[in-house]
């Protein structure tokens, strides 16, 4: 009978530690979803920079992703950042450090331009 009841207490134990795991999970979630929501994208789409300005902080990174079927790169006008040629779904990271605005354009078609405005928030 102690057997039975030494087993049955350790089954419990092990059945509270996995309810208190998926509670940790569930609650540590939100945050978690909310970090990731929180990195400013720019889609590259139709020949286009979107959105074509973006205003963040300093020391936030923003991700370009080329969904189009033709390359194109993100190049700052003074060179500072410049990204490879960007194939379908490809992309781009750059970390914003210090204040400032930022033109950029894809060399491939110079004429699409966009802006990241970096601004203490």
């Amino acid at each position: 009978m102690y057997e039975l009841i030494t087993r049955l207490a350790a089954t419990r134990t092990r059945a509270a530690a996995a309810l208190a795991a998926v509670f940790a999970i569930a609650f540590a979630a939100p945050s978690i979803f909310a970090a990731a929501a929180a990195e400013p994208t720019v889609d590259i789409t139709k020949f286009a920079f979107t959105p074509k300005e973006i205003t963040v902080a300093p020391g936030t990174k923003i991700v370009w992703t080329n969904h189009d079927e033709i390359p194109h790169t993100v190049t700052a006008t003074d060179k500072a950042f410049d990204s490879k040629a960007l194939d379908t779904s490809d992309r781009y990271e750059h970390t914003f450090s210090t204040e400032g605005d930022y033109a950029y354009f894809c060399t491939v078609h110079p004429f699409m331009t966009g802006v990241v405005h970096v601004r203490k928030q």
